[in-house]
């Protein structure tokens, strides 16, 4: 089992000049998807041809605009701590569909993961290992223990089912947001069984993940919840330890002048 014990989680009004992750460290941003039409069409300026392929195949208007401003936050945000053109940036993926940055470009060593629901974003910066990041609107509809049942392990499913009722829905997206956040973090998606591994999702207790009985196979995994927004559940995985998470609130460097 590997648990959380103490990550001293910084909320600050505003980034540093000159950004820098710490070997320790991860920074997360969040970013609105619902930009006035300046901002989307100078984001859209800064992707590739592919990945204005992909943006136009979006059936839906606001689906279209979402993709683009997540992607365009994402160029924006990793072009500050390379200091390089957003518009420069490359990325390689994996067979499961991870990106990554491709090397010559990526002179700090990060790593990323992205996730956004209901019009917001969040992203996971780190360097020299791996992230991963699952942000959730909560939904009282989707929270059912059929769902659960399906893709929670047993363990799971019994702590779950042991919550009084005003907290289950709080409980199956702690799960849930972990869960995803550990597979994005292998870069494996859902090819990794949900089921195959467990995480705590009580409210109130200490993060933890647990793979078959071997504690020696995810020690080296840290779990972190991230609180923001009442509307919203997230949380992060990060390969080894982590001393402090770094949250700041996305705008354009355009905008802001930041480079």
């Amino acid at each position: 089992m590997n648990t959380l014990t103490a990550v001293q989680q910084d909320f600050s009004p505003s980034p540093p000049k000159r950004l820098i992750v710490k070997d320790n460290d991860v920074h997360i941003w969040c970013a609105s998807l619902d930009q006035d039409p300046s901002v989307l069409a100078e984001l859209l300026s800064t992707l590739t041809a592919d990945e204005r392929e992909k943006a136009a195949r979006f059936h839906f208007q606001k689906d279209r605009d979402h993709y683009i401003i997540a992607r365009g936050a994402l160029r924006d945000i990793l072009g500050r701590y390379l200091v390089v053109s957003a518009r420069q940036l490359r990325f390689l993926y994996t067979k499961f569909g991870k990106p990554s940055l491709e090397q010559k470009t990526n002179s700090e060593h990060l790593h990323f993961n992205l996730s956004h629901s209901h019009g917001t974003a969040l992203y996971a910066v780190s360097k020299n290992r791996e992230v991963g990041i699952d942000l959730e609107y909560i939904r009282e509809d989707f929270a059912s223990l059929e769902i659960a049942e399906r893709f929670f392990s047993p363990d799971e499913v019994a702590m779950l089912r042991s919550l009084p009722a005003n907290l289950r829905t709080r409980g199956f997206f702690n799960c849930w947001t972990r869960k995803e956040a550990y597979i994005k973090g292998l870069g494996e998606g859902l090819s990794h069984r949900l089921d195959s591994f467990t995480v705590s999702l009580i409210p109130g207790e200490q993060t933890s993940l647990h793979i078959g009985d071997d504690p020696n196979d995810v020690s080296h995994w840290a779990l972190v919840p991230i609180s923001f927004n009442h509307s919203y559940i997230a949380a992060l995985a990060v390969e080894g330890t982590i001393s402090t998470t770094h949250f700041w609130e996305w705008f354009p460097s355009f905008v802001t002048g930041e480079t």
